[in-house]
């Protein structure tokens, strides 16, 4: 069941990317539609803005849907109420460090010899 709403996320997240990126921009930048003022032809431009507006709210509404069914599922199979660090096995955390080994003692600088 998880892998199928995975999936039905992974396309509404590309078919999200897709409609914002055929609606025009405000400044008349380009876009999938032909930007700076051009219509695609099979609907008017007002049309048009308020089908992708409404799809757009849609398709994002039904994203943040499936990315809260997904959690749930995933808090669910994970046990949900431990905590990461104690899920982690005993034998996997790290030895203490070592105490740092102290520095050797710096020789006393030499002055090059001069004739």
């Amino acid at each position: 069941m998880q892998e199928v709403v995975l999936i039905i996320h992974l396309v509404l997240a590309v078919a999200l990317v897709i409609v914002i990126l055929m609606q025009r921009s405000e400044g008349g930048a380009a876009s999938l539609t032909g930007g700076a003022g051009a219509t695609g032809g099979f609907m008017s431009a007002r049309g048009a803005a308020n089908f992708l507006t409404r799809l757009t709210a849609i398709l994002a509404a039904s994203f943040i849907a499936t990315s809260l069914v997904l959690a749930f599922m995933a808090a669910r199979v994970d046990g949900g109420g431990s905590s990461v660090m104690e899920r982690v096995p005993a034998s996997a955390t790290p030895a203490t460090p070592a105490a740092p080994a102290t520095p050797a003692k710096p020789e006393a600088p030499t002055v090059p010899f001069s004739e």
